[in-house]
């Protein structure tokens, strides 16, 4: 079993960075329509998770556990 610490459990982008943003990777993908949606499913997650949330400042936030 994996341990979720020190690994990307979500990843929240808008829609314009989806492109950048492949399959395969550690967690989720969420794509959001606006900033404020972002930032909602973001905090939800980061809420639920116990995680933090970083910007990429790309459109793209990510999840992790420290």
């Amino acid at each position: 079993m994996t341990p979720l610490d020190k690994v990307i459990l979500a990843t929240v982008v808008l829609v314009e960075a989806s492109q950048y943003v492949i399959s395969g990777g550690s967690g989720p993908v969420y794509v959001a329509k606006d900033v404020k949606e972002q930032q909602q499913i973001a905090m939800y997650l980061s809420r639920i998770t116990g995680g933090m949330v970083h910007d990429m400042e790309n459109g793209m936030l990510i999840i992790v556990r420290h």
